[in-house]
């Protein structure tokens, strides 16, 4: 059974980091391209980012130079480190398997002073 379970949000001042976390089960992280998204208040879903198979990455424009995607195949984990935080990022987070795979719960990042 394929799950996905993000983790790592909260509450952190405008210019702060964290990093969240997306642990896979059913499947393995190293075989297929994972992505991440996020939904702000009243807002679509959008499309962050990506890691591919082979370790490759690809950013939505307006976050590349804030937002970097990795992975730790051990540990079955890909991570988005997000850096620079501005209000505009408060949103929930959530990683997906593929382009057209299962979206996990979420986690909620907030960006407030």
């Amino acid at each position: 059974q394929v799950q996905l379970v993000e983790s790592g949000g909260g509450l952190v001042q405008p210019g702060g980091s964290l990093t969240l976390s997306c642990v896979a089960s059913g499947f393995s992280v190293s075989s297929t391209e994972m992505r991440w998204y996020r939904q702000a208040p009243g807002k679509g879903r959008d499309f962050l980012g990506y890691i591919t198979q082979y370790g490759d990455t690809r950013y939505l424009s307006s976050v590349k130079d804030r937002f970097t995607i990795s992975r730790d195949n051990a540990q079955n984990t890909v991570y988005l480190q997000l850096n620079s935080l501005k209000p505009e990022d408060t949103a929930v987070y959530y990683c997906r398997r593929g382009v057209w795979g299962e979206f996990g719960q979420g986690t909620q990042v907030t960006v407030s002073s």
